[in-house]
């Protein structure tokens, strides 16, 4: 989510939270201060085709020791790296995002007795090809071997200026429609916008790795459907009163 405040006016300030479609006719008290205006709230929404995948792929290994644990961490690491580039991922769509070393250890004794050492590598992933989204992720995993692991994959827009500039024109409209009928409801002038609230939200919504061999087969590459995302703006706009 991401918000942007802009300020139409020098010392504007919102004057009445709004519910989501609700308006509110704030008027001017008695030498309070109080400026008079309209908060209204729009709200525009559009659905867009995602054009990048993301994954976060890596290897979990356990060891006796901590010097065989990073050395076959990074050989099998290194054998995903490869097979993502073989199969047409750029370099800078690879991205480290967590290493780490630590003991394990056994605690159902009486005792605690040590296991190995863990090393942890993962990587984010760029996918721009999606129709070969699911041949590239078995790719990268059958380098990996049984110490692979995919936390998460998520799609998103990542070209999203022209779907931004129609939801927010969708967003302005309906909250310029509110305030006018609120304005003529109450029988006054309605003035410029003095105050306006942007919130940008995406549904970015993660899924879930899993290959069934058994079902699927050996030779057959994992589903992986884009769907559609949402993306919606959301104005709060406060208008002021004309004379």
């Amino acid at each position: 989510m991401r918000k942007l405040l802009v300020l139409v006016a020098a010392g504007a300030i919102l004057l009445a939270a709004c519910g989501s479609g609700e308006g509110t006719l704030v008027s001017a008290g008695a030498g309070d201060g109080t400026t008079s205006g309209i908060n209204v709230t729009g709200q525009g929404k559009v659905t867009g085709q995602p054009d990048v995948l993301k994954v976060i792929l890596g290897v979990s290994v356990l060891r006796p020791t901590v010097d065989q644990a990073t050395a076959d961490a990074a050989s099998l690491a290194t054998a995903v790296i490869d097979a993502l580039k073989a199969s047409g991922v750029a370099e800078d769509d690879i991205q480290t995002t967590n290493y780490s070393i630590f003991p394990e250890y056994d605690w159902s004794g009486e005792t605690q007795r040590l296991l190995g050492y863990r090393v942890n590598n993962e990587i984010q992933v760029k996918i721009r090809d999606l129709e070969q989204a699911g041949e590239i992720i078995d790719a990268a995993t059958a380098a990996g071997g049984d110490a692979t692991v995919v936390n998460s994959l998520s799609f998103s827009i990542e070209d999203n200026a022209e779907l931004l500039q129609m939801a927010r024109t969708a967003a302005w409209n309906d909250a310029e429609g509110k305030a006018s009928q609120l304005a003529q409801l109450a029988g006054v002038e309605l003035g410029a916008a003095i105050s306006i609230t942007e919130t940008i939200n995406y549904d970015a919504v993660p899924i879930y790795y899993e290959r069934d061999y058994a079902a699927a087969g050996e030779d057959a590459s994992t589903p992986i459907e884009s769907g559609t995302q949402e993306v919606t703006v959301i104005v709060q706009v406060t208008f002021s009163l004309g004379s």
